[in-house]
């Protein structure tokens, strides 16, 4: 089972069980101050959501390590280009 296939599965569980508890079809009553609670909450976990993914991002930028050997190897690289490009008239 992939990853999506697994969050869509849990993305349906949880509006089903939402759904359910929102308009009144469980097997039991749901007070009027739960309801209150369960209404807007699709659009609280969504604003987790984005916080958690915002926070992530950050912490990768944050612990992402330079590659000295491969920025040393791409501007060897882009010289030769460039020296290439100057033997063949192009002018920069």
């Amino acid at each position: 089972m992939t990853k999506l296939l697994e969050w869509l599965i849990g993305g349906l569980v949880f509006l089903v069980v939402w759904a359910t508890l929102i308009t009144d079809t469980a097997f039991f009553q749901v007070s009027d101050q739960i309801k209150e609670v369960f209404i807007p909450l699709p659009v609280y976990l969504l604003i987790v959501f984005a916080c958690y993914s915002l926070a992530s991002v950050g912490y990768g930028v944050m612990t992402f390590n330079d590659c000295i050997e491969a920025h040393r190897s791409l501007k060897k690289e882009v010289s030769e280009a460039v020296d290439d490009l100057k033997r063949k008239g192009m002018t920069m």
